[in-house]
């Protein structure tokens, strides 16, 4: 396990692991150009170092919450109860097919062509 001396005394880094308590969580170039090429994204040089800074001190801000004692509050997916907030399911119909594929570039028998994959 690599671990990496933070500024503040106490602290360790300890890399590609989520640990509670004083510790704190960090990313590095490598991490970000590992999701940027699953992402598929051409980044700079300046973009990498602006997004590891820029996501590190997100990580550093979800650390902060670890700390807090949260023993006593339940787990919630929302802050607010939400009741009622859809729609009945009510079957309609669907768009004609023509106007389905009217801005498609290659339409083929009433079906969208892609690109193969792979």
């Amino acid at each position: 396990m690599d671990t990496i001396q933070d500024e503040q005394p106490c602290r360790v880094i300890v890399q590609n692991r989520v640990l509670k308590g004083s510790f704190r969580v960090a990313i590095f170039r490598e991490e970000v150009l590992h999701v940027a090429r699953l992402a598929r994204l051409a980044l700079t040089d300046d973009e990498v170092e602006r997004l590891t800074q820029e996501l590190d001190e997100i990580l550093a801000a979800v650390g902060v919450v670890s700390e807090l004692d949260l023993a006593d509050v339940p787990p919630t997916s929302h802050p607010l109860d939400l009741v009622n907030v859809w729609d009945e399911d009510v079957p309609r119909d669907s768009l004609p097919v023509e106007d389905v594929l009217a801005n498609a570039p290659e339409p083929e028998d009433g079906l969208f062509r892609v690109p193969a994959w792979g």
